[in-house]
């Protein structure tokens, strides 16, 4: 397990390495990456449920009413 020591060193090294503005660069890409990952996981799987947002509801032909009233019992 690293410590706290060897961490900072750690962390120094990639800042000389990389530099401020490129590991800034990297960090905003990563977080990108993990927020389109996440926004994918989160998407339906089911090409019917990527429509409008909508519930999927069947359509079924409207309810024909009868012409003549109910008769008085």
């Amino acid at each position: 397990m690293l410590g706290w020591r060897e961490l900072l060193i750690l962390l120094v090294i990639v800042l000389l390495v990389f530099g401020a503005k490129r590991l800034r660069n990297i960090g905003e890409d990563l977080g990108g990456a993990v927020k389109g990952f996440k926004k994918g996981m989160a998407e339906p799987e089911d090409p019917k449920q990527l429509g409008d947002g909508r519930d999927n509801e069947t359509k079924t032909a409207p309810r024909r009413e009868d012409s003549t009233p109910p008769r008085d019992a």
